[in-house]
């Protein structure tokens, strides 16, 4: 999603930034072309309006059309107006801490994804150390409970289903059961319809009245577009609601409805799902999606996957290999597997400035991880864990057993040797800086124990490598 209009606005920029100063014939020309772009992208007409009226006021303002580099200006000031378009500050969910249990209400049309949302929801919950219940109060929709039941099932979450054909009962009976049961969220999946209709927003108003939910989330179809924003709006006046979920944000559409709907309707974007995995919900960030759109990439957010990663993926028997800086073949492909839960090559290299362009134009073998995965293990224990034995006979055995060629498998020692090379330098240069710490803080004073050394920061697992080695390793793993 966002692909057209990213490759758009980058044309615009980089015309922009062919000219040494900008006159204001040149920023009226761009800002032509970023009103067509957002259009074209099914961004609300009102909503493209403003926002370039906006950027164009701040564009021709002297302090840009005057600067060493305007382009960059420019660059910052359409980023700026993206990011108030988009939201600008996170709109966090609101959960009492002492109150059993929260209440958080789903709203939205069929087939917008409400039930796989309630799901990946109560994932996301279950993670931050909550006890959440999943209540199926949608009594329309053939085998909706049943989804719902077999969602709950793959995450571990608790469901409330009944045979009963009142939504308003089987909510209240599901707040009952949440309180019996100690669970401290309880997610209502309401029924949704074809179309925004008189039944169905009285039945959401008689579900709110009766469980008095702390949040109610509208989940929207990101690829409904524009159309989105009309859905929202006709919600918006019958039942009040605090945020919007924006499902199946991998779609192909061109996504001016997620675009649009802050804008146009007040109601914040609270999160983004995409894909059918559960931990697929994600929290929304304006500032980072703007910058995303924009082709700056997404380094935060990369940073907490990997932090993610690793926590979850430390064992001790690695941790002490690395602190010996003895890197053997299963290391590497714990490195390989770590980089695929994070979303693979493929989605690291998006995260990077000008990653999605080099996606785009096919730099970027999202396979390899799978081809040397398949090698790896395709070698017996002892080569695993003594790469060095792996004479010419061998690697001829395991390029046989792997279907790939020899030359495929004496690339992947290659690259195992670089990147072991490449953690020794780096374990090297922690050990220094573990002498550093609790010694002196950052301004050189003592007794700030647990401040920086001043080289870099480092990260839990993997040794404690910082965000910078893994991004190196992450290239040689998928050069």
């Amino acid at each position: 999603m966002f692909d057209n209009l990213q490759d758009q606005l980058q044309e615009v920029f980089d015309d922009l930034r062919g000219k040494g100063r900008l006159s204001e014939d040149d920023i009226r020309a761009a800002m032509r072309r970023v009103r067509m772009a957002l259009l074209e992208a099914d961004v609300s007409y009102k909503v493209v309006k403003e926002f370039v009226s906006k950027a164009s006021a701040r564009c021709l303002e002297a302090d840009v059309l005057d600067s060493l580099t305007p382009a960059q200006n420019v660059v910052k000031v359409v980023l700026d107006e993206l990011t108030a378009l988009l939201g600008e500050s996170d709109a966090k969910l609101e959960l009492a801490p002492n109150k059993q249990p929260n209440v958080i209400m789903l709203v939205g049309l069929q087939g917008s994804g409400k039930t796989t949302a309630a799901a990946k929801l109560a994932y996301l919950l279950k993670r931050e150390g909550h006890n959440p219940l999943l209540v199926a109060c949608d009594v329309y929709r053939p085998a909706a409970a049943d989804q719902l039941a077999t969602l709950g099932g793959e995450i571990g979450a608790r469901v409330y289903r009944s045979d009963s054909k009142d939504p308003v009962q089987i909510a209240r009976e599901g707040i009952r059961c949440a309180i019996d049961n100690l669970c401290d969220v309880a997610i209502i999946d309401t029924a949704g319809r074809l179309h925004v209709d008189e039944d169905m927003m009285q039945e959401a108003e008689s579900i709110k009245a009766a469980v008095e939910p702390d949040e109610v989330l509208m989940v929207v179809d990101a690829m409904t577009g524009q159309d989105a924003v009309n859905v929202v709006e006709a919600f918006s006046e019958r039942v009040e609601f605090d945020g919007v979920i924006m499902s199946k944000m991998d779609g192909d559409a061109r996504g001016g409805g997620a675009l649009s709907v802050r804008q146009s309707t007040g109601k914040p974007i609270k999160f983004t799902s995409s894909g059918e995995k559960p931990d697929s919900l994600e929290v929304f960030h304006p500032d980072r999606m703007a910058r995303r759109i924009l082709g700056m990439g997404d380094m935060v957010s990369l940073i907490e996957s990997a932090v993610k990663v690793q926590q979850e993926e430390e064992e001790a028997e690695a941790a002490a290999r690395m602190a010996r800086m003895d890197l053997n073949l299963n290391d590497f492909l714990d490195m390989n597997r770590q980089v695929r839960k994070m979303g693979g090559v493929g989605k690291l290299v998006s995260a990077l400035p000008g990653g999605d362009r080099m996606m785009a134009q096919g730099q970027v073998d999202e396979h390899a991880l799978d081809r040397m995965e398949v090698i790896i293990n395709s070698m017996t224990k002892r080569e695993r864990e003594k790469p060095d034995v792996l004479n010419g006979s061998r690697r001829a055995r395991i390029a046989a057993g792997a279907g790939v060629s020899v030359q495929a498998v004496n690339q992947l020692m290659k690259q195992y040797g670089e990147t072991r090379k490449q953690v020794k330098k780096m374990m090297s240069a922690y050990g220094d800086l573990e002498d550093t710490r609790g010694r002196r803080g950052k301004k050189g004073k003592k007794g700030k124990k647990g401040k920086r050394g001043g080289k870099r920061m480092a990260m839990p697992g993997m040794g404690g490598m910082s965000m910078a080695d893994i991004k190196r390793i992450s290239d040689m793993l998928g050069q």
